[in-house]
């Protein structure tokens, strides 16, 4: 973490030319991206959750956590645009071939983040100031542990898990480079999504929402100016997002800096604790292993998609990119709920979180009605944007996709909401249940149904599990310490 009061100097100092000239091109750099909204420098304050209407509450700290996940998602979507639209179908495939393995990466990373939250939202909720800062460093130096050995193990088998699922040969040489290319960012992934965590834990929505929103339009810029004008291929994609999300990191961790010397407290703060490791492990390995069934459960799907060639692969990689911006926003709002529920938890206002779950349904189905509807009329020329000359079978694939899926986010919208409530409680085993049961279902009835259907059975196996994963989350949230009315809320 970083003293003083401008941006890091390694932001400053020669990020192009050296000298005295890199200097002033730094600056100019780190205040047009940071200055522009810290108003005089100020930091935009913590959010206290448990004061105010639930309801309006949640609206204002969800809306910027939503808007953070349409950028954060435009990583992805611009790389597999700008890989389709200009290298090729072949490259489409590849990057979207590799973006199921980059999903086990995220899943650690999204782990820490959940551990590192709900945590910290919990002893901010309970004002316990010199534990919350222990649990910040805890989770930083847990976290960069793990991530290093991840990055040895994605470097000596990147290649080992494109050939598990049956990469084809004319893709995989592409898939390889850009998955090796993504390992070194890990680094980058790791700590900002900690720094996210942070923010939310802290009620600032807005914060990440800005960094997400300027390194996204950059990441776009810079993706064509590597493919289009450098010609670096499926590489110049990787390269892309590597440099983007490397520089929010570190202005995201400067920023984290800043606010936690603004939080005041007494006496020695621990660096590192076991008890706290504890405590933060508790939720952060379950979700972790969550993340991580769910994304070698996407892996083994793909397997199965893999098998009926690089057209549909193609096809099912723009429509899964279209797919995954819902699903992801979904969660994003699950994880405000979660937060919601943490810090009301550790304030003991049990009957304020039961009007945020209602608040959290509005939320989602608002969203969900708009993107049903448009998935099911432009579902086609949706995939065919990610496509140049688009083959028959690669249309076809992603278009069934979105309109056998899409009518089915109204389930999936309501399980993720109550996943947020029960992350938040610490009810991480019935939070497991419910999406284990989704996972596993999916996978199984993939495999089943394209024996009996072709390519539509893989489509036909989402509904079903969200269906039941959705109705387990519903029954395990009913028995919440929240349904007892007892208690009365505290009044702003």
């Amino acid at each position: 973490m970083w003293e003083g009061e401008g941006p890091p100097v390694f932001m400053r100092r020669g990020l192009a030319f050296g000298g005295a000239e890199g200097d002033q091109l730094g600056e100019i750099f780190a205040n047009a991206y940071i200055r522009g909204w810290l108003a005089a420098g100020r930091i935009i304050m913590n959010k206290d959750l448990t004061v105010g209407k639930p309801e309006t509450v949640l609206w204002k700290f969800c809306l910027p956590l939503f808007g953070s996940i349409i950028f954060q998602q435009l990583y992805n979507i611009a790389d597999s645009l700008v890989a389709g639209k200009i290298v090729g179908e072949n490259a489409l495939a590849a990057v979207g071939n590799s973006y199921e393995i980059t999903l086990i990466f995220i899943a650690f990373a999204v782990g820490c983040n959940i551990g590192c939250s709900v945590i910290v939202a919990q002893l901010f909720g309970a004002k316990k100031y010199i534990d919350m800062k222990t649990a910040v460093y805890t989770t930083a130096i847990a976290s960069g542990a793990l991530c290093v050995a991840l990055m040895l193990f994605g470097i000596l088998c990147s290649g080992g898990l494109l050939g598990l699922i049956h990469t084809p040969e004319e893709i995989f040489a592409d898939s390889e480079l850009y998955l090796d290319i993504y390992i070194w960012g890990l680094p980058f992934l790791f700590f900002y999504n900690i720094s996210t965590g942070i923010f939310s834990a802290l009620g600032d929505s807005k914060t990440p929402f800005i960094f997400l929103a300027l390194s996204s339009l950059a990441n776009i810029g810079v993706d064509i100016l590597f493919v289009s004008t450098f010609h670096m291929g499926v590489a110049g994609v990787a390269w892309a997002t590597f440099l983007c999300q490397g520089v929010s990191c570190l202005l995201s961790l400067w920023v984290v800096a800043r606010k936690l010397r603004g939080i005041e407290t007494k006496g020695d703060i621990t660096k590192f604790s076991f008890s706290m490791l504890k405590k933060l492990s508790a939720i952060a390995v379950p979700s972790i292993l969550q993340q991580s069934f769910v994304s070698v459960g996407n892996i083994m799907i793909q397997g199965v998609v893999n098998s009926f060639g690089p057209g549909v692969i193609a096809g099912y990689s723009a429509a899964v990119k279209l797919n995954n911006l819902v699903i992801t926003s979904f969660s994003t709002l699950g994880n405000g709920i979660s937060n919601f529920t943490a810090q009301n938890i550790g304030a003991g206002m049990l009957p304020r979180i039961r009007e945020g779950f209602k608040a959290g349904i509005k939320m989602v189905w608002l969203l969900c009605l708009p993107l049903v509807v448009l998935y099911l009329v432009a579902g086609g020329w949706l995939v065919g944007l990610f496509m140049n000359e688009p083959s028959g079978s690669a249309l076809s694939a992603g278009m069934q996709f979105l309109r056998i899926v899409s009518p089915f986010y109204f389930l999936i919208s309501v399980k993720l909401a109550a996943d947020g409530i029960l992350r938040g409680a610490g009810m991480m085993k019935m939070f497991m249940a419910g999406t284990f049961s989704d996972l596993i279902l999916r996978v199984v009835l993939s495999r089943v149904f394209s024996g009996w259907l072709g390519v539509t059975g893989i489509w036909c196996a989402w509904p079903v599990g969200w269906a039941i994963g959705m109705l387990l989350s519903v029954a395990f949230y009913a028995k919440g310490p929240w349904m007892e009315k007892r208690g009365r809320e505290k009044q702003p």
